[in-house]
């Protein structure tokens, strides 16, 4: 029951798209497609590999709430309800559903003060600010002599974190690389790999967007030249953006080159290590 109503939580299918969208642009976070559809086919994937509900009420969808396991934790990917039902106990019900039994949880939650306890009562603490970064690309410096890149193909690139990290992650990464415009390689310091990443066009903002990095784990490798030119690399003659964590070292000098600050989110997790903010600029909807 959700405010004296009945609420029905099923798994979410591909015919609930245009509803899913609906609920999502009335927050903000979806609109108009002028550059390359990213919503449709994020939420189809979280569809077919991720656990993925929809609240209905009176035979109307109200709620849509999606996770995926992303190897360190069950990833929150998704948790929003019409705005003329919040605070009526949806919410909640369906956050229990979409995480299940997972133990290692994260998220990253929106500034909306309602959603920060709805997390902490599930297990989660935040522990640092996930910055959308912003500006010219060409502002960055020239990565050094050493560094080069090397396209990538999804097999490789999931081959190369898998190695890093034990984490099979082959079902996002063919997704992240047939996104919009997707620019797929590695990040390579005297021939050796220290960096994989993939960027893509926006979907309503000429701004390319780093949508995924990952550095090396070695604690030797410094991941700041790798991160920089993978930024570079993504915006191109053009604008960038990037989730960059608060604790990364790179903060401060993307600012100090004259790119801004645009957003924020919070970095929720259940554990304080599951991921390293120097050497993950992740996809905020999958880690």
């Amino acid at each position: 029951m959700a405010g004296g109503r009945p609420v029905d939580l099923r798994p979410a299918t591909d015919d609930d798209l245009p509803a899913i969208r609906a609920i999502l642009a009335a927050h903000g976070n979806d609109g108009p497609i002028l550059f390359g559809d990213i919503v449709g086919p994020y939420i189809r994937h979280l569809i077919a590999f991720g656990r993925s509900r929809v609240a209905v009420e009176d035979g109307e969808i109200v709620g849509f709430g999606a996770a995926i396991d992303a190897g360190r934790a069950v990833h929150l990917a998704d948790l929003f309800v019409r705005p003329d039902r919040l605070g009526m106990g949806i919410g909640r019900p369906l956050l229990a559903e979409v995480f299940g039994d997972a133990e290692r949880r994260t998220t990253f939650a929106s500034d909306d003060p309602r959603a920060m306890p709805i997390y902490i009562r599930a297990g989660m603490r935040p522990l640092w600010a996930s910055l959308y970064i912003e500006g010219p690309a060409q502002l960055l410096p020239e990565p050094p002599p050493s560094i080069s890149f090397r396209p990538m193909d999804a097999d490789a690139l999931n081959e190369q974190e898998r190695q890093w990290t034990g984490h099979d992650r082959a079902a996002d990464w063919a997704h992240w690389t047939t996104q919009a415009a997707a620019d797929n390689f590695a990040v390579l310091d005297s021939d050796a790999i220290v960096a994989i990443g993939t960027a893509r066009l926006r979907q309503a903002s000429p701004v390319r967007a780093l949508s995924r990095l990952v550095v090396h784990p070695d604690p030797g490798v410094d991941p700041v030249p790798p991160t920089l030119a993978a930024l570079r690399r993504a915006g191109g003659d053009g604008p960038v953006l990037a989730a960059v964590q608060g604790p990364s070292p790179v903060v401060r000098l993307l600012l100090e080159a004259g790119l801004r600050i645009s957003d924020r989110d919070q970095f929720m997790a259940s554990e304080q290590d599951l991921i390293d903010p120097a050497r993950l600029i992740p996809n905020s909807g999958m880690l």
